[in-house]
């Protein structure tokens, strides 16, 4: 609901500004998947070897 509302804001003080940003705004989501894609990769590579190494400690804990 804020975004919306100052999208209406922007829309009354600069209209041709918030139909540019109204346009580009998908054009823009759709160039940051692959970013998104490999953050989520990244992140769970970084979740693995954490795992990794922290297995021997959790197995001793087990015991």
């Amino acid at each position: 609901m804020a975004k919306f509302l100052l999208f209406c804001i922007l829309f009354v003080l600069c209209w041709p500004l918030a139909l540019l940003a109204l346009v580009a705004y998908p054009i823009v989501w759709l160039l940051l998947i692959p970013f998104r894609i490999v953050g989520i990769a990244v992140g769970g590579v970084l979740e693995l070897i954490g795992a990794i190494i922290f297995l021997p400690a959790r197995l001793i804990r087990a015991i």
